[in-house]
């Protein structure tokens, strides 16, 4: 015992010197200080007192093949679109909650509070944290949550899980379990605030649970957790259904005050989108998260709303919108020319697709980051100028002089000037008409293939397909089934994809899985367009290193600015608002700014009582 803690000593000794000031609190700010303070009770968007009971159903898209979610094989439940919205889901319990995609924060862009862990310390450099773990935290199975557990899930998570974890957790260089409650994580590198947030994210696995079992196959089988619900019927591919823990160990935390209220949510999956609507209108399930603009225009007409049993709402929201567009996957010949990606730009016409298709409910997405104040505007100035004019040589001709601008339409066609341009350009990049087209100089001519998985987007992008073969570029759709869909994504077998990037409200380590180019070649990775980019790396590594918060967005700025500049993709639409439709049965103290919050609503008292 002794000997035990002296090495415990010694171990500290030597890795925090004399002058380092330590830091420990209920929770972690990655910039400036916690909204709420160490003795706080509850959320001030939650209602702490909210009844518990009731059952509800939701809708979810697609279908699932496992039941694991850290693994790169097979499609789990959160993996499909809206699921995390709802508030329960497959994932094991966190470290702390705010940050990542368990339990986001509603009031606050880079905070995190302790769920698993109780408290937090860190040195004043950064360059090391410590947990100290709840003594009643446990799994369902009543065996309690130790460092060991810890421990184990980030080994296993680094070496078996999904390469994104690789990622997210290189910059820690080892772990040291100082206690059965309380283990510490040294960083390869001081000044990495950033870090202790995603570690903060870290999902809590069994290890008594996992030693024995294969991590990386699919399973239908509920993999043990920690969490207000489990699952305890499947139907594979079709549906699932979360019961809430009864004497669930975290139901009085501060941080669960007013949250998952139901006692039972049945998750129903539904391949085809018209038909999951018509199964709502009949009362099949409570919430719709609209996707369609055009369908939110005109198809909420039924008797349910006219009645009053259904309740259309738009909720305004500060969330920033994830990164939609089209994705040219630059590893291609025929998208490694930037020129030849702006000519495909410039025959995009939002106006008239945002007009004819979606009733003017959109927004140009002139940003990777819409919706937030990450977003590039106007010419480069201050420290975003500073960071760029160093690297002047390596920039675009105008990037620094001149602001970015999307190509703009009157909703009507492509004026000529517009299709003059883009001929100008993919003459430049060696492609001239010839018989079949544009031709390059072997006589190889200019075509492509967009790869789709949901069919509904096929009229959406037949129209410019239709403006690309007016110029002689013959881009082909093809919509295959998300099977299919996943393999190829993660091989990179694919021309052009319509997809989106899930963005935060700190943007760090998951820019770099995006962009940096040592994942353009990781198999399963999530750099679609094959980005290589020196100066996109070095943006980069300055977002990473942001010590305040105006750092991060200058170079989060700066790092927009020189995708944009750089053509990789095709910038799509976005709202700034939720479109949900709901039975009118719930009730809830108000939305956020930063989630949706429907894990903090609940059953009216008078369907409590059904």
């Amino acid at each position: 015992m002794i000997r035990a803690l002296l090495t415990v000593l010694i171990s500290l000794a030597i890795s925090l010197p004399a002058w380092a000031t330590i830091t420990k609190s209920h929770g972690y700010a990655q910039f400036g200080t916690l909204k709420y303070p160490a003795n706080f009770t509850h959320f001030d968007w939650v209602n702490p007192k909210a009844p518990k009971g009731g059952s509800i159903t939701v809708m979810a898209s697609g279908t699932f093949d496992t039941l694991n979610p850290y693994t790169f094989k097979g499609t789990s439940p959160v993996s499909t679109a809206n699921f995390l919205q709802y508030g329960v889901n497959e994932l094991n319990e966190t470290l702390m909650v705010g940050t990542g995609a368990y339990d986001p924060s509603g009031d606050e862009p880079a905070s995190s509070y302790g769920l698993i862990a109780e408290s937090v310390e860190y040195s004043e450099d950064r360059s090391w944290v410590v947990f100290n773990l709840r003594k009643q935290a446990h799994f369902h199975d009543g065996k309690p949550i130790t460092a060991y557990d810890v421990a184990f899930s980030y080994r296993l998570l680094l070496k078996e899980g999904h390469p994104q974890y690789r990622t997210n957790l290189q910059e820690v260089k080892r772990v040291d379990i100082l206690n059965r409650h309380r283990i510490r994580f040294v960083f390869k590198r001081s000044g990495n605030p950033l870090l202790i947030l995603r570690l903060g994210e870290l999902p809590v696995l069994p290890q008594h649970y996992w030693k024995d079992r294969d991590f990386q196959a699919t399973t239908y089988t509920p993999p043990l957790g920690s969490g207000p619900y489990k699952i305890t019927d499947v139907r594979p591919g079709r549906s699932l259904r979360f019961e809430r823990v009864k004497n669930w160990w975290g139901k009085d935390l501060a941080v669960n005050k007013g949250k998952y209220n139901f006692n039972t949510v049945n998750v129903e999956f539904y391949r085809d989108s018209n038909v999951a609507f018509e199964a709502f209108k009949a009362g099949e399930f409570d919430f719709y998260i609209e996707q369609q603009a055009k369908n939110w225009a005109n198809g909420y007409n039924f008797p349910a709303l006219n009645r009053g049993e259904v309740v259309r709402a738009e909720i305004p929201h500060k969330i920033p919108t994830q990164t939609q567009a089209l994705f040219m996957n630059s590893r291609r010949a025929t998208f490694s020319d930037s020129r030849v990606r702006e000519a495909l730009g410039l025959m995009f016409d939002f106006e008239w697709t945002n007009r004819t298709l979606f009733n003017n409910a959109y927004t140009r997405a002139n940003s990777y980051y819409p919706n937030s104040e990450f977003t590039a505007t106007g010419k480069p100035k201050g420290a975003e100028w500073l960071l760029l004019s160093a690297v002047r040589d390596q920039l675009p001709k105008g990037l620094l002089t001149e602001p970015f601008k999307m190509p703009h339409t009157e909703g009507h066609g492509i004026p000529r000037e517009t299709l003059r341009k883009a001929l100008g350009l993919l003459a430049d990049a060696g492609w001239e008409t010839g018989s079949t087209g544009l031709e390059n100089a072997k006589g190889q001519p200019l075509q492509f293939e967009i790869l789709l998985v949901n069919p509904n987007l096929e009229r959406i992008l037949q129209p410019f397909t239709r403006n690309l073969a007016s110029i002689g570029i013959q881009a082909n759709l093809r919509t295959v089934d998300r099977a299919q869909y996943k393999q190829r994504l993660d091989q990179f077998d694919f021309d052009m994809i319509l997809l989106t990037l899930p963005q935060t409200l700190s943007p760090g380590l998951e820019q770099w899985l995006y962009f940096h180019s040592s994942q353009a070649k990781v198999r399963g990775g999530k750099n679609y367009a094959g980005i290589d980019n020196p100066v996109v790396d070095l943006m980069l590594d300055k977002l990473l290193n942001a010590q305040t918060r105006e750092q991060q967005i200058a170079a989060t700025r700066a790092l927009d600015r020189v995708l944009l500049w750089q053509h990789y993709t095709i910038p799509n639409w976005y709202i700034n608002y939720h479109r949900l439709a709901y039975r009118n049965r719930f009730a809830f103290v108000t939305t956020p700014p930063y989630t949706l919050g429907l894990r903090t609503w609940w059953l009216k008292p008078t369907e409590n009582a059904r």
